[in-house]
């Protein structure tokens, strides 16, 4: 696999999402949690997904409970949460891992793509966030503590011209 194009994942209904389908887009791939101190993070990543959209850039969320078990719900309960807290139109996918021997495939390709601080692979907590450009590379890693807001910049650098 040489692109996050590769890869297909479950949409929460359970239906598959091949991500070539996202090809000539900027993406930010997110591990999420509702219940989780950066869960009012879905504000600004919502903000950038309308306000960016029309360009050629989308968030995808992907639920999480491998931190402290933050998302306990299910895929119904996790996409309500969405809309009703945050009104969040992006998509909320499937609950994954994205650690350990049963991580989803294209979190161990991220993770490898873009490993965190001093080299290390593993995502340390919910909301890290991958920024991958319209030709599916991997282009940046960003943690938990790095705000939606700021990856305007970047984001606004790869949309497709």
């Amino acid at each position: 696999m040489t692109s996050v194009h590769d890869f297909t994942v479950l949409r929460a209904d359970g239906s598959t999402l091949a991500l070539a389908e996202k090809r000539g887009r900027a993406l930010l791939l997110v591990n999420t949690a509702s219940r989780c101190g950066f869960t009012p993070q879905y504000a600004g990543l919502e903000r950038l997904h309308r306000t960016l959209g029309p360009l050629g850039f989308e968030v995808l969320a992907f639920p999480c409970n491998q931190f402290g078990g933050q998302e306990p719900g299910t895929a119904d309960e996790i996409a309500s949460f969405c809309r009703s807290r945050f009104d969040v139109s992006f998509e909320v996918l499937a609950k994954v891992e994205v650690n350990g021997p049963a991580a989803d495939p294209l979190w161990r390709f991220l993770r490898t793509e873009k490993p965190g601080l001093l080299g290390t692979p593993a995502i340390k907590w919910n909301f890290t966030k991958f920024l991958v450009d319209p030709a599916g590379r991997v282009v940046s890693r960003h943690g938990s503590r790095t705000p939606p807001e700021a990856l305007e910049p970047p984001i606004r650098r790869i949309l497709p011209r």
